[in-house]
């Protein structure tokens, strides 16, 4: 059996220094200069293969620059389906250009979908003979528990993760998420909690963690409470406002615990100007949120 995904996550964190992971989300609209003309009076399926090549050239500069700086990064798979066959192609390359990186990868799926359909995902994300072999996925669980069978099957036999939406903080979440008593995101922690007790390690950290969005920060402390050993996958962080402190509110006594994520406010310029050299600019990014998470944590704030 491979060594489980939450001590891999630890040792891969200690090993950067920072809790940090990167979103790959690349948008053709927002590509650098030079990979955009390629895409100069192309339509149809001749843009999309083209917008394909463009897109793993991009994420080829960005992981040479958060290697050694990340301890993982997060592919946002809708971005790569939008463009085809040619873009899932193109996230194959990239999950694997990023294993190769030394870079632990989190499919950022959202599936949640019950027995032969959820077994055909687990195969399709997770496997390591399946065409993305991911490190771990993000799922849903609003179909229920069975939604989570063929993965956790995946993080036994092949060390993988996984982390369930358990409160995430866009504009409709609440419906479901703070709706009854307990509410909906408790009832879900409780579950995180007891699937993910078989599967924790001598870190005291399990594979099965909960995606915790960094705008839920006065929630984290309660919900870190109810999921002990739970890796945090945290967004929000960045472009879409979220801060340091708010990211770190459930993190664990010893630092450990919280997976920050941060994906335009490293991928792209924020003051509308063009990178002249994408790798450097994205390591540099990179490095002062990887910083500013380093000494949040060692400051215990």
């Amino acid at each position: 059996m491979s060594e489980p995904f939450g001590e891999r996550l630890a040792e891969a964190v200690r090993a950067v220094g920072a809790p940090l992971c990167v979103g790959l989300d690349p948008d053709p609209r927002r590509l650098p200069p030079d990979l955009r003309a390629r895409l100069e009076g192309r339509t149809g399926a001749s843009w999309r293969q083209e917008a394909a090549r463009a897109v793993e050239d991009f994420d080829a500069r960005v992981l040479a620059g958060v290697a050694g700086v990340a301890a993982a990064v997060k592919p946002q798979v809708a971005f790569y389906e939008a463009l085809g066959a040619p873009g899932v192609a193109a996230l194959e390359r990239s999950c694997e250009r990023a294993r190769e990186a030394g870079l632990l990868v989190i499919a950022d799926a959202k599936r949640g979908d019950i027995a032969s359909t959820a077994q055909a995902y687990a195969t399709a994300l997770l496997d390591p003979e399946g065409p993305l072999a991911a490190d771990a996925v993000t799922l849903s669980p609003w179909m229920g528990t069975d939604v989570f069978a063929p993965f956790l099957d995946q993080c036994r036999r092949h060390g993988r993760g996984i982390f369930v939406l358990v409160r995430t903080t866009n504009p409709g979440s609440a419906w479901l998420q703070r709706h009854g008593q307990p509410q909906g995101a408790a009832l879900v922690a409780a579950e995180v909690h007891r699937l993910g007790r078989e599967l924790v390690g001598s870190t005291g950290l399990s594979s099965v963690g909960a995606v915790v969005g960094a705008f839920a920060a006065d929630e984290a402390r309660a919900l870190r409470e109810q999921m002990p050993d739970a890796w945090f996958l945290v967004p929000g962080v960045g472009a879409q406002g979220g801060g340091v402190a708010q990211a770190l509110a459930g993190r664990r006594a010893d630092g450990l615990g919280s997976l920050v994520v941060s994906a335009r406010g490293i991928l792209y310029p924020q003051d509308g100007a063009e990178d002249a050299d994408v790798t450097e600019a994205v390591r540099v990014r990179a490095r002062s949120l990887a910083a500013e998470l380093a000494t949040s944590v060692s400051a215990g704030r």
